[in-house]
């Protein structure tokens, strides 16, 4: 039987880009070189933007998605952001925790009208100890939305506690970390990623509505 042809487009900011990995892969390249071991005909579309917000990401993915998953037997979207969200430039955050919910629980709302299942990832921790905890709390926030859709979620605050993530964010920029960094990065996003591109690959996976409002 041949392998179901499957399609995901990974939306996020300079850490889906892979920003410091001198050698590209990032966590993306082994993520989704662990999926395609695992048997699954996995093409990935890294669609990550430095500097990338909820807000940049909300105007920009559905296009940027229907261009691309157009073909295949199957297709699914990542969402991967925050740390830009929580990011403080003249004191003032980049953008609220509020909105930056809405617009991750209107992303998932659309993505599951177009039939893509989606898998959301949250910030990771930088070297800051004030962002940090803005990226814990919007992670919990994060996690929030997702459950009530049956999102899968992966929360990466165990980097936090990571000696390998914590030397190389401090010996890089202090958001990003060099080729073990992304390693360990990976070694958080792959079981999730793997599970949902295998439920891409069979059966579609059971999705929730949204609460209705009260």
């Amino acid at each position: 039987m041949t392998a179901a042809d499957v399609r995901v487009c990974v939306f996020g900011d300079s850490f889906t880009a892979g920003v410091g990995d001198p050698t590209g892969a990032g966590w993306l390249g082994p993520v989704g070189s662990a999926a395609r071991a695992a048997g699954h005909l996995l093409t990935v579309y890294g669609l990550g933007v430095r500097r990338n917000t909820s807000v940049d990401i909300a105007r920009r993915w559905l296009e940027e998605a229907s261009r691309r998953l157009q073909d295949g037997d199957r297709s699914g979207v990542v969402f991967a952001f925050g740390t830009n969200d929580v990011d403080e430039q003249g004191g003032r955050r980049r953008v609220a925790r509020d909105r930056t919910l809405a617009l991750l629980a209107g992303m998932l709302d659309d993505a599951h009208g177009a039939d893509w299942p989606a898998l959301v990832i949250g910030p990771p921790p930088v070297l800051d100890a004030p962002a940090r905890v803005r990226a814990a709390d919007l992670t919990a926030g994060m996690a929030g939305v997702c459950a009530e859709r049956c999102v899968p979620f992966v929360d990466l605050g165990g980097l936090q506690e990571d000696p390998v993530w914590a030397v190389e964010i401090a010996a890089g920029d202090a958001f990003h970390p060099s080729t073990d960094g992304y390693v360990r990065l990976a070694a958080l996003i792959e079981p999730a990623f793997v599970d949902w591109v295998a439920g891409l690959s069979g059966a579609p996976a059971t999705v929730c509505r949204p609460a209705s409002p009260p």
